[in-house]
């Protein structure tokens, strides 16, 4: 019994050592497959496009009137305030033109007064003496019809009577047509007045064209360019100076349709000029253009400063901007490369380890990069998710692990893959 007892024993031991060597070589025999560890990390997605400086308002400024140009006040690069002279044309002719249009508005203006109180006194002169005038030959024609006709006078004198009423009513009539063309709203005064305001329209053209033979700044402005020299002679329509307005800086760029779906208003972004790549500085999405340029497939996207532009800025200067157009603070990502077959409907397939075996896992997809995408169902933290090509679902494999490529912008994190992003060229 006891010589059985041990038999069964060393078999039993035999048996177990067996299924561990069996055990051992299947699990040694497994493939090494990289592999991550899911867990919660910030999810940045970025947009990366090209943009130059372009201030909102650029403007040529022309000669209105053909002169010669006597002095240039500005340099290129000069910072100008609104009204400041800038070029100054000949203009003695102009003067003396000016000088005539007052003279004959002063003209004019002496005429009117003359009207409004000597010219009113002489008429009402006038009136009185042929009211008096014609009160005296009323007064005769009655005296003289009396005569008549007790037969003292002739028919003849009445006649001449008669007569002296009627010149003497026809010049009270003028008298008084004269008084009421001197008075405010006589004709005489009306004439007068409306020469005065000729004089004085020919008095504001003359002024107005010897102001345009001064060019002033329309408003604070930088002068980009210097067209013309001191004794040249201009003609209107030609540019004499270029001048980029002092309105807010604006960044303008191109952003291939692909991407307009991530863009909208109010997005921040980190701008770094080519020339200054160390020295960022932050703007905003402004604007983004209605219309798409068929040729280049892009849109305009303008974007604002909310602090005052750096110092090195120049007027089309080239810049590279960075749009944060998503983020997620704890976001459970996933590389690109976890997934089986590119991702549809916001979701996608990836291969995960469980107990060493292989397990195919459908999962919903969030906010996505062109490098990973943000797993919203389907998985948890903890899961190891296998990368690449991996054994088919129901085989065994062992995990590689890796530093995780899905936390972009997680400073400090140690995660080697922080650059999953939605890039473009210039």
């Amino acid at each position: 019994m006891r010589a059985m007892s041990r038999r069964l024993m060393l078999a039993l031991l035999m048996g177990l050592a067996a299924l561990a060597g069996a055990a051992w070589w299947w699990t040694a025999r497994a493939p090494l497959v990289p592999a991550v560890v899911l867990q919660p990390a910030l999810l940045v997605r970025s947009l990366l496009f090209a943009a130059r400086v372009a201030a909102p308002q650029r403007v040529e400024l022309g000669a209105t009137v053909t002169g010669r140009v006597v002095a240039v006040l500005v340099a290129e690069g000069a910072t100008v305030r609104a009204g400041q002279p800038l070029v100054q044309l000949e203009d003695g002719e102009l003067r003396a033109a000016l000088a005539q249009a007052r003279a004959s508005a002063a003209q004019a203006d002496a005429r009117l007064a003359g009207l409004r109180s000597t010219g009113r006194s002489a008429a009402q002169a006038s009136v009185a003496q042929t009211d008096s005038t014609l009160l005296a030959a009323q007064a005769d024609l009655r005296r003289t019809q009396d005569l008549v006709a007790q037969g003292f006078l002739s028919q003849a004198r009445l006649d001449d009577a008669q007569r002296a009423v009627a010149v003497a009513q026809a010049q009270l009539a003028g008298a008084s047509a004269q008084r009421a063309a001197v008075a405010d709203q006589g004709t005489e005064v009306a004439q007068a007045q409306a020469q005065l305001a000729l004089a004085q329209a020919a008095v504001d053209a003359a002024a107005a064209r010897l102001a345009q033979a001064r060019l002033l700044a329309p408003a604070d402005a930088r002068v980009l360019q210097r067209l013309v020299e001191p004794g040249q002679i201009v003609q209107p329509g030609r540019a004499l100076l270029a001048l980029a307005l002092q309105d807010p800086v604006q960044l303008v760029g191109q952003v291939d349709e692909r991407y307009l779906g991530q863009l909208q208003a109010g997005q921040t972004a980190s701008v770094a000029a080519d020339a200054y790549p160390d020295q960022r500085f932050a703007a905003r999405v402004a604007t983004i253009a209605p219309l798409v340029d068929t040729q280049r497939g892009a849109v305009e996207v303008k974007l604002s400063l909310p602090q005052a532009p750096p110092a090195f800025l120049r007027e089309d200067m080239t810049l590279s901007i960075q749009v944060e157009t998503g983020r997620r603070d704890q976001a459970l990502a996933l590389p690109s490369a976890a997934f089986v077959g590119a991702p549809a409907d916001n979701s996608a397939v990836v291969h995960v380890l469980r107990d060493g075996q292989v397990q195919a896992q459908r999962v919903r997809l969030g906010l996505r990069t062109l490098d990973g995408a943000e797993v919203l169902e389907g998985l948890t933290a903890g899961d190891v998710v296998l990368l690449g090509s991996s054994p088919a679902p129901g085989r065994r494999a062992r995990a590689e692990l890796r530093a995780s490529t899905a936390a972009p912008g997680a400073k400090g994190s140690g995660d080697a893959g922080a650059a999953i992003s939605s890039t473009m060229g210039r």
